[in-house]
């Protein structure tokens, strides 16, 4: 399987001739050379993990993909036919396997409501959180982090990734940080994942992973 990272939350998986997306949002550039996607799956509504543009840009070269997500999504994205996913649920989409855990978007303030967010695990490999600090109840292989938004802060990133002690590590969601940040999320991240005896990859948009 091939994990390919695009801007801010957006990762794409290639297996076989199968094509998987993950939070194609506004903050990624146009995905308009995506071919053979048998899945997308969004984590939860805020619209830097999704777009209507995004969607219809890929479901126009791949009418046949079907969208998962939490039911705020499905609620906000009512003409999309989302199939509603929640913690637990194990769902096969050509060439992967999906499983979901989480319920709930971290709290970002107290007068900010907090919505429905889903954490998503490929091939039993790759851990995608979405917005939240959820740990899985199984062994993490590699782990996309969150690095830098209003809900987090690093120490907080840092015990996160203490905690699930995935074998590789790699930095999502961290378009809203300058160079300067970003790198010094990554030191931080980096030195949490060799201390319990995993790997870090500052993998760049458009830099891959073969997993």
């Amino acid at each position: 399987m091939k994990l390919t990272k695009h801007e801010h939350a957006a990762l794409v998986f290639d297996m076989s001739h199968d094509t998987l997306v993950v939070d194609p949002g506004a903050f990624t550039m146009p995905l308009t050379e995506l071919r053979n996607v048998v899945g997308i799956v969004v984590t939860h509504e805020h619209p830097d993990h999704w777009t209507p543009e995004q969607l219809d840009r890929i479901l126009t070269m791949n009418p046949d993909a079907k969208i998962f997500g939490p039911q705020g999504v499905a609620l906000a994205a009512p003409s999309y036919g989302i199939t509603v996913v929640k913690d637990g649920d194990e769902i096969t989409v050509g060439e992967f396997s999906l499983r979901f855990f989480g319920e709930k978007h971290a709290v970002i303030h107290s007068s900010i409501p907090v919505i429905d967010n889903i954490g998503v695990m490929v091939n039993d490999t790759v851990f995608y959180p979405g917005d939240a600090f959820t740990v899985p109840p199984v062994a993490v292989d590699t782990l996309a982090v969150p690095v830098g938004a209003p809900w987090l802060k690093i120490g907080e990133v840092m015990d996160y990734v203490k905690v699930v002690a995935p074998r590789r590590s790699f930095p999502s969601h961290e378009m809203v940080l300058s160079v300067i940040g970003k790198n010094m999320a990554n030191d931080r991240v980096a030195s949490v994942t060799s201390a319990g005896g995993g790997e870090f990859f500052p993998l760049e948009p458009g830099q891959s992973l073969d997993l």
